[in-house]
């Protein structure tokens, strides 16, 4: 009973940030069912009638370009990304060479420079390789992850026994299987976490695309989202609902691996 009594005040604490942070989707969730105009007249917590009219003004064609090139190049650069974190973070556990505590800090220092700074000389590289307009810059960008290397360093260090390592190079097991028989088994949330993140942070990312991007038919689900309207209005009821519909594959992929997400999440936070 006095566990209980105790367990009280943490549920009520977890109730009301829990309400608090509902708040903010709901408002968006009525604000989709609403038109523009509606919207701009003031705040309604009573949801209205335009919802599938905004549906369909948000679900044209141009929207599917939208979500098939979102879904490629968040695809490929998780992909990309998560595989060169995998083997330079593996390379820095498993391996001793010159210069390994300072190719460490180098990619530390990387983390610590913000990203806006290198647009810029980045917009300027890929208009010397010609691939300005193209989705690619879009994915090279996610490839070299200095999060990605440090988060896998750091997992590896704490979950992975070097014995075995020895053991499996003693009876002749190559790098290669090694690394794939042994290492990614013992990493296995620390991959799913890093898959979603850089997934995530791909599907989102705004700033790069609007950039690098001068097609329409190279639009992300962001671009697409921003460029609701016409030339003299923005459709806001329309950007809210294509905003909720993009949110969805978050949604599933958050839904089928929050376990290891969160499992990721919390030994790396422990051990690191």
């Amino acid at each position: 009973m006095k566990r209980k009594v105790k367990k009280i005040p943490k549920v009520l604490a977890i109730t009301i940030v829990s309400l608090i942070s509902f708040i903010p989707f709901y408002y968006t969730l009525v604000m989709s069912t609403h038109s523009t105009d509606e919207i701009m007249l003031g705040i309604s917590w009573i949801p209205g009638t335009y919802l599938l009219d905004n549906i369909k003004t948000a679900l044209n064609s141009t929207f599917w370009v939208a979500f098939k090139n979102s879904l490629i190049v968040s695809l490929l650069a998780m992909a990309g990304s998560v595989s060169i974190s995998l083997m330079a973070g593996y390379g820095m556990v498993a391996y001793q060479f010159r210069l390994k505590r300072i190719i460490y800090n180098f990619v530390l220092l990387t983390m610590m420079v913000p990203s806006v700074l290198g647009v810029i000389g980045y917009m300027q590289e890929m208009r010397v390789l010609h691939l300005s307009g193209t989705l690619i810059p879009l994915i090279l960008i996610w490839l070299p992850s200095g999060f990605g290397v440090f988060w896998i360093t750091q997992y590896l260090q704490n979950s992975l026994h070097m014995e075995l390592v020895e053991s499996a190079r003693i009876d002749g097991c190559g790098e290669f299987r090694i690394f794939l028989k042994i290492v990614l088994p013992c990493i296995k949330p620390a991959i799913i976490s890093l898959c979603l993140l850089i997934f995530l942070w791909s599907w989102n990312s705004y700033m790069l695309p609007l950039v690098m991007v001068n097609k329409a038919e190279n639009y992300t689900i962001p671009l697409y989202i921003q460029s609701l309207g016409n030339e003299h209005r923005k459709d806001l009821a329309a950007q809210i609902t294509g905003l909720l519909i993009s949110i969805v594959p978050l949604i599933v992929a958050f839904a089928i691996f929050s376990k290891d997400f969160i499992r990721g999440l919390t030994e790396g936070a422990v051990k690191g």
